[in-house]
């Protein structure tokens, strides 16, 4: 096993503190959005291997079997199929969703004949994967996902009180909720002239006060003011407010799978997805915007993501059951004097500490290695390890065989 040299992404969203507070380092005064832990070849983690670092891709590429494990290379070949990330907003992400595998690979296919290269900005599909995600939140974490239902859409469009807002509002009382979901959506990507603005003066007026709201969508308001601050005259925001609200408390999770309209607010989190660099957004942001995939890559339901109860496994593990096979996400919760805590070994997994102190043991190794809050280390398949110490680690590794059914899905 190894402990990770990791990469931080300093994203304009991201905290300038929160993730510095957590590992126990100085602020450098930029943003630092995310915290990469795996082997996607935009970022890979490093390891000390052979006396210096090696990225985490080429050590797993040099030998898949022992680093993987029969099973894993079996089923997605000589990667690391999931990539764990902390993640520290302090301002909205884009509005965006992910492709399900099929499209991912046709999509990817699509573009390498047309010659466009892996890095050119304009490019949509970065690689054949797709990318379903889970955020477990480490504090209180808020967000967007998934549609409203139409008429309570309509009834916070009706409470903003714009005039150009009110043909919208009738669709969605009036059409089937999966062809106004969609007529709606895709109107507020291109609207007419003046409404972004005049929705956006209304939104942030409400959200500081200046107008009163003291129904159902007064916090909700709030939250979408801070998307109006962040990013005026953008129309994402229209597309923003047809999303469902969503506030995390610590230890709470949230899945979205492909196709699922999505925004982080704010919150540190441990995030967990398929190894993916596949993004498709429509607001809220400066990247590439594929208005016209998007709109095919969207489920228009108004069905949320999905709210995860934490399930108990074995030796004190608490599972956050996802549906999918990519990714498996636990966490431990130790206490001094416990018994060393064994984990399952012949897949390759990440520990991550986010609280106190852990130890890894190795028998075979006859070795240990210490964590502390915002540190982790990569465990091969083929080496088993137990856990000790006192406080919160998180484990991730491959997901069951049978949750691959979801892949696609």
């Amino acid at each position: 096993m190894d402990l990770l040299a990791n990469t931080v992404q300093p994203y304009a969203w991201g905290s300038r503190t929160a993730i510095p507070d957590l590992l126990g380092t100085p602020p450098t005064g930029e943003p630092q959005a995310e915290l990469w832990m795996g082997a996607h070849p935009a970022a890979p983690s490093r390891v000390d291997r052979a006396g210096g670092p090696l990225p985490l891709d080429r050590v797993i590429g040099a030998d898949p079997l022992t680093e993987l494990g029969a099973p894993a290379l079996r089923r997605f070949g000589p990667r690391l199929p999931f990539l764990l990330k902390l993640l520290a907003a302090d301002a909205p992400l884009s509005v965006q969703v992910h492709p399900d595998a099929a499209r991912a690979e046709a999509g990817f296919a699509r573009e390498n004949a047309l010659g466009v290269p892996l890095d050119a900005p304009h490019r949509t599909y970065r690689d054949p994967h797709h990318k379903p995600e889970m955020i477990v939140a480490l504090t209180r974490f808020d967000g967007l996902c998934g549609f409203r239902d139409p008429a309570g859409c309509a009834d916070l469009l009706d409470a903003l009180a714009v005039p150009g807002l009110r043909p919208y509002a009738r669709t969605l009382r009036t059409r089937p909720e999966g062809a106004a979901l969609a007529e709606v959506f895709t109107g507020f990507l291109d609207p007419p002239a003046g409404l972004t603005g005049a929705v956006t003066e209304a939104v942030t007026a409400a959200g500081e006060g200046r107008v009163a709201h003291t129904g159902p969508y007064r916090d909700d308001l709030a939250a979408y003011a801070k998307v109006a601050r962040a990013h005026p005259g953008d129309p994402g925001l229209l597309a923003a407010l047809m999303l469902r609200r969503v506030e995390l408390a610590p230890g709470e999770a949230l899945f979205l799978g492909s196709g699922v309209p999505h925004a982080y607010l704010s919150g540190l989190g441990v995030e967990i997805m398929a190894s993916s660099d596949n993004v498709l957004r429509c607001g809220l942001t400066s990247k590439h915007v594929d208005r016209d995939e998007l709109l095919r890559v969207v489920r228009f339901t108004a069905r949320p993501g999905h709210l995860l109860t934490l399930a108990a496994g074995e030796a004190g593990e608490e599972v956050y059951p996802a549906p999918i096979g990519d990714f498996r996400l636990s966490r431990y919760r130790l206490r001094r004097g416990d018994r060393p805590r064994p984990l399952p070994s012949g897949a390759p997994q990440i520990l991550l500490c986010v609280e106190g102190r852990a130890e890894a043991a190795s028998a075979a190794a006859g070795a240990a290695l210490r964590i502390g809050p915002g540190h982790s280390l990569y465990v091969p398949a083929s080496e088993a390890v137990s856990l000790t110490g006192e406080g919160v680690v998180f484990r991730a590794t491959v997901g069951p065989e049978a949750a691959d059914r979801a892949r696609g899905h």
